[in-house]
């Protein structure tokens, strides 16, 4: 699915799934560089980023994997 990754001007990470008309916050990453792991949304949801560089501009948009709700 199609995941808008982006971050407020406090620093949050938050997602947008534009097909779910869903945002939610980044509450959990399993790389702390963000790319090439799971991500938790505030929601519960589990996604897998594609692996990026570290130094990736946001926001953008990446083919997420959903794992779970």
């Amino acid at each position: 699915m199609k995941v808008m990754i982006r971050k407020s001007d406090q620093g949050q990470l938050s997602a947008y799934v534009a097909k779910k008309d869903l945002e939610e916050a980044i509450v959990e990453m399993e790389n702390p560089e963000l790319w090439g792991g799971k991500i938790t949304l505030a929601n519960g949801w589990q996604l897998e980023l594609p692996a990026m560089a570290a130094d990736t501009r946001l926001p953008i948009t990446v083919e997420a994997r959903k794992l779970s709700d």
